[in-house]
């Protein structure tokens, strides 16, 4: 029994020595279970979260992300300085069992449900543009959600692709966006109406409407976001795609800028003029002439519009034997002062000629010694003769003539109500159109190469060639197809000639007859031994379904017809307007009635309507009586940024004519124009007009400067233009905010412009302003 107690004792004190030795150690297993189990508990059911995807209802309190340039490594959440909702607490979970975390997708985040709802506008924005979203955290869980080293390098190289792909879907959005804009003009052209000093309705509808096209479509040419809506890419050429390519760049810088883009003159800048130095020298015309040429060319322009790289800062000198005030209508239409259109080409051309005669100081024009021999009088009644559905001021309001003679055409045809565009090509060397214009006659000037010439589809009532030197029959008859684009359905091609070969007659009559046009008259006039033939162009399309050879094939339904601004000529013809909500189904109202009536395809009549009231009173009460201006010596007109033609209307009953010109950014009102009876362009303001210097006695500004604020690189080039074609002595009347028109009337100053009054009523004002002789 002893043996047996002493046994248990020795083995009791063996279990307690054991006990003693390992104690520490269980008691240690003990705490790291149960810190274990605590962490595991912790990380299942805690409030607390570290993960980086939850709710949010706004973006406000984002900062802005770091530019790409000045981007460094970011290994942390930036913590948010604004407090959050209740509801933004409840966070997404994820095991804490070593499973890697996954990127969040930005452009949307979760919802209580567990669904997916899209971020608000300004977070899809972001996204859009490439930028990184970094999303507020408290700032005791920065520290602890630091992302490793190795995996913030998998997030950045994923966030590059994202914004690579981001940029090519914001690049195919742009082109649809191009070819819906066509759809969109109707819809555009209602945004369009004028703003003033006065504050009308109108006024401010048009304000925000440019502040709406600055933002959109900025990359289109086509002119075509408005006329923006004008071009297909498709169809540019190479240069054309360069120039697209440019606005496109502009789209994307301007998107990522802030709203807010300072002002569009420096108000700090000193401006330090020179006199532009050029192989034309006073003549300069940019995009159409050399800057500079060698003296073995003969010819010193382009065969196709080409603009310097540079902007033009230099200022285009006077003739070189001074400058005088031109002669006043209508006393120009028989002379004009030879000094102010001199130069060598013209002076020996006058020489052989005998429309023109120097006489003293003088260029005189005899109207019994017009081209057409019997007079211009017999040639015009003619051709009414022919074809007496012509008539002349009734039925026929808008002509284009190719080429320029003695102008003569045009000036007889005024007399009967007749407004005629003159065509001055690239190879009038002689500059006739400078005398056309210095007579007081509508002309442009441009390059007629592989381009379209810049004006809408279906809007002249009738075309003139006389001897204008045109090949209509060559590189597949594009100049002839060029002239069935712009001419109106049942309008009339009067082709008149003394001199023609049977190998070109029988070019264009096959040609011709290719595109249905039907010849109406094919006679020689005895008296001036001119043959005239007269064509019409067909009013339907189903002729050109009863052609044995589809040659020329009909166009594809969604090229765009009145896109011009650098847009080749295309071999194809455009089908004809069968409904009558489509423009060019009826012929227009005789004159003057067409110029206040407003067919079924003007959708927005009332607000057109209204703009014509807008200008008519502005014209009379302000422009025609509170300026200043002696309106005698007014005789060419331009009204800079056009919209509808209501300041043109305006002053139809004063002795002047109005080019119209239309932004081609800008919606497409010009077919509004012609279709009122007047005459304008499309044209691109960041660069030179079509015109010769000193071509104008007054312009005519409203609001073009703030619509074309994210247009122009340089938008200082403007005013230097507006210098360049407006004559010493001309007129300015400028329409805009006060926050351009102060630092404007400084540049004005510069120029030694007088500024002849200011007026400034709710940020709104206008400026009018003299051209002076001065030159540095």
């Amino acid at each position: 029994m002893r043996k047996h107690n002493t046994a248990l004792t020795r083995f009791g004190r063996k279990v307690k020595g054991s006990y003693q030795s390992y104690g520490l150690g269980v008691k240690l297993a003990a705490v790291v279970i149960l810190g274990l189990c605590f962490v595991f508990i912790w990380s299942v059911f805690s409030p607390s979260s570290y993960s980086v995807a939850y709710q949010r209802d706004t973006f406000d309190d984002i900062r802005e992300p770091i530019s790409s340039a000045n981007r460094k490594k970011v290994t942390s959440l930036v913590p948010s300085t604004k407090k959050e909702q209740p509801h933004n607490k409840k966070l997404k979970h994820r095991s804490s069992s070593g499973e890697k975390k996954k990127r969040v997708d930005r452009s949307s985040l979760p919802s209580k449900s567990g669904g997916w709802h899209k971020n608000d506008k300004s977070g899809v924005d972001r996204k859009r543009k490439g930028e990184d979203l970094k999303l507020p955290k408290k700032a005791d869980e920065v520290k602890e959600q630091e992302l490793e080293g190795s995996e913030t390098d998998v997030l950045e190289k994923e966030n590059e692709e994202e914004k690579i792909g981001n940029d090519k879907q914001e690049e195919e959005k742009k082109v649809v966006e191009v070819k819906e804009n066509e759809k969109e003009k109707t819809e555009n052209n209602s945004k369009q109406e004028g703003e003033g000093v006065d504050g009308k309705e109108t006024e401010k509808e048009e304000i925000e409407s440019n502040k709406e096209e600055e933002g959109e479509g900025e990359g289109t040419v086509d002119g075509n976001e408005g006329n923006g809506e004008l071009a297909n890419t498709e169809e540019l050429d190479q240069e054309s795609a360069e120039k697209v390519e440019d606005e496109d760049e502009k789209a994307k810088d301007n998107g990522k800028k802030d709203k807010n883009l300072g002002p569009l003159f420096d108000p700090k800048a000193h401006y330090t003029w020179n006199l532009c130095s050029t192989r034309s020298k006073h003549n300069y015309i940019p995009c159409i002439d050399f800057e500079s040429a060698s003296g073995k060319l003969q010819n010193y322009r382009h065969h196709e519009r080409s603009c310097p790289k540079a902007p033009q800062m230099c200022l285009v000198p006077l003739p070189p034997g001074g400058y005088e005030t031109p002669v006043s209508w209508p006393e120009s239409k028989s002379k004009i002062l030879y000094k102010n259109v001199a130069h060598l080409k013209l002076e020996a051309f006058v020489k052989k000629g005998s429309w023109v005669v120097e006489s003293g100081d003088y260029l005189t024009f005899p109207t019994n010694q017009s081209i057409p021999k019997g007079g211009i009088q017999h040639y015009l009644d003619f051709i009414e003769e022919m074809v007496p559905d012509i008539e002349w001021g009734k039925n026929i309001r808008v002509v284009l003539d190719i080429g320029c003679e003695d102008s003569s055409f045009g000036a007889s045809l005024l007399e009967k109500d007749v407004l005629t565009l003159t065509l001055g090509l690239k190879d009038d060397l002689v500059d006739l159109a400078q005398v056309a214009l210095e007579r007081g006659f509508p002309a442009v000037v441009t390059p007629f190469g592989t381009r379209r010439l810049p004006f809408p589809s279906g809007v002249f009532d009738a075309i003139h060639c006389n001897d204008c030197h045109a090949s209509w029959h060559s590189n597949g008859g594009k100049h002839l197809m060029e002239m069935n684009r712009i001419l109106r359905p049942g309008g009339y091609f009067i082709l008149s000639s003394k001199h023609s070969s049977i190998e070109v007659e029988e070019a264009m009559s096959t040609l011709t007859a290719s595109i249905c046009w039907n010849i109406l008259a094919d006679k020689t006039d005895e008296i001036s031994d001119i043959r005239i033939k007269l064509y019409q162009k067909p009013q339907a399309n189903d002729i050109y379904q009863l052609r044995r050879k589809k040659v020329p094939p009909l166009c594809k339904a969604n090229e765009n017809p009145d896109a011009s601004w650098y847009v080749p000529i295309k071999s194809c013809l455009h089908t004809i307007p069968e409904s009558i909500e489509q423009r060019g189904t009826e012929w227009p109202e005789e004159w003057p009635k067409r110029l206040e009536t407003y067919p079924d395809w003007m959708n927005n009549r009332e607000k057109l309507i209204a703009d014509s009231e807008h200008w008519k009173a502005i014209v009379d009460h302000s422009y025609l009586v509170g300026l200043g201006i002696d309106w005698s010596n007014i005789r060419n007109v331009m009204d800079m940024k056009a919209i509808n033609g209501g300041f043109a209307a305006a002053l139809a009953q004063q002795k002047v004519w109005v080019m119209n010109v239309i932004p081609v950014h800008a919606p497409n009102t010009l077919p509004v124009v012609f279709e009122r009876g007047l005459i304008g362009v499309y044209h691109d303001w960041c660069e030179a007009f079509g015109t010769y210097p000193r071509s104008y006695d007054l312009l005519h500004a409203d609001h073009l400067f703030s619509r074309l604020k994210n247009r122009c690189k340089h938008p200082i080039v403007i005013v230097v233009e507006m210098d360049r074609i407006l004559r010493p002595g001309g007129w300015g009347i400028i329409r805009d905010k006060v926050e351009i028109l102060d630092p404007l009337e400084k540049i004005l100053r510069s120029l030694h412009w007088e500024i002849r009054m200011t007026f400034a009523k709710d940020k709104e004002g206008i400026l009018c302003a003299q051209k002076t002789m001065w030159r540095p």
